[in-house]
């Protein structure tokens, strides 16, 4: 599909939108292009990511567990404060979620020895080699879900939804 074929279509957000300006004329509801569309891309992106994962019978947050260890870098090891807040997750949810991935003999658990009171995840062999395979597998998947974007829309959409981000306060130092 050409671009002037894309721009001249209509998402679920334009009728949405159009109802507004039907009824309420007097309100801008431009703010809920972008919202409306950055929400909506948000839930059919996790469900096509959901799906993907799925074929390897892996949930989401297995693989957000999973990737985080594996992106540490070796030995691919965290404690569970660090895994906790690179994952977003609360303590008690990871610890679940740890759990769910001991029990499948993906991550390993243990005592810091040199802080007792802090413990140690880390990948295990057949965790590491799973996590490696998904991500692979996870990035062509991503691709697929962009095949309407070129390269250069892609890294400008990449730059104003960095903006977006960092202008609701989800920013890093350094």
């Amino acid at each position: 599909m050409t671009e002037p074929e894309q721009q001249s279509q209509h998402d679920g957000v334009d009728r949405i939108i159009a109802q507004w300006r039907a009824v309420r004329p007097d309100l801008d509801a431009s703010p809920m292009g972008v919202i409306g569309r950055i929400s909506r891309a948000s839930r059919l992106l996790e469900r096509g990511i959901k799906e993907n994962l799925a074929l390897h019978g892996i949930e989401p947050w297995e693989f957000d567990v999973l990737a985080t260890l594996l992106r540490a870098g070796a030995p691919h090891v965290l404690t569970a404060g660090e895994l906790s807040s690179a994952a977003m997750v609360s303590s008690a949810a990871l610890t679940n979620r740890i759990d769910h991935l001991v029990e499948k003999g993906l991550v390993d658990r243990a005592v810091d020895p040199a802080h007792r009171r802090r413990v140690l995840i880390s990948l295990t062999e057949s965790g590491r080699e799973l996590a490696n395979r998904l991500v692979e597998h996870h990035l062509v998947g991503e691709e697929g879900q962009l095949t309407g974007l070129t390269g250069a829309e892609r890294d400008q959409l990449a730059g104003l939804l960095r903006r977006v981000l960092v202008t609701l306060g989800d920013h890093v130092e350094g």
